[in-house]
């Protein structure tokens, strides 16, 4: 089954969405880390999410991009964290420099969801966490906004896919839909 669990910065999506997949019971676990240490911010939270899940059993895959590249076991856990981090860092590869603006955003939306279908197709559940966006009232530039379209875009196709969708408010998980209704979601 597929899985998207939403939340803001700092709500406690990561947590849950761990507790989600160790609650399946003893498969193979994934962790497919997608954010690229750039700084020392990027440095202190790559290193509290390798506390949070240190003994729980996860073998960490670092994939900031290309994701359909990944080899899985089959049946296997996976949680990808995050969207946001690989929705940026394809978005913004020197790869993509050359495109026009519309080609950048359909392509990077293309080889994510070419990436996670494949993924979700091998392995027997996958979580993917992401950001709430949109939700700041802030204007951004032109490419900012390009890259928040696209990651709205990505969230939108995951939602219509997944069994389960979660938004995690102050800690507090909020089921916006389960397996029951994915008839009616169907892509």
């Amino acid at each position: 089954m597929l899985r998207l669990v939403t939340g803001g910065s700092g709500s406690g999506k990561s947590r849950y969405a761990e507790d989600q997949l160790l609650s399946l019971g003893q498969r193979k676990r994934y962790y497919i880390a997608t954010m690229i240490p750039w700084d020392e911010e990027c440095r202190s939270r790559i290193g509290r999410h390798r506390q949070m899940r240190a003994g729980k059993g996860f073998e960490t895959v670092e994939c900031p991009v290309d994701l359909g590249r990944l080899e899985l076991e089959e049946g296997s856990a996976v949680l990808l964290e995050c969207l946001s981090n690989l929705t940026a860092n394809e978005f913004f590869r020197e790869e993509r420099a050359g495109m026009s603006r519309e080609e950048r955003k359909a392509g990077t939306r293309e080889e994510i969801l070419a990436g996670i279908r494949r993924i979700a197709d091998r392995a027997g559940e996958v979580t993917v966490v992401t950001n709430e966006i949109f939700s700041d009232g802030t204007a951004y530039d032109p490419d900012t906004t390009d890259y928040l379209e696209v990651l709205g875009q990505l969230n939108e196709a995951l939602a219509r896919e997944a069994g389960e969708v979660t938004e995690v408010v102050f800690g507090i998980p909020v089921r916006i839909k389960t397996e029951d209704f994915r008839g009616r979601w169907e892509r």
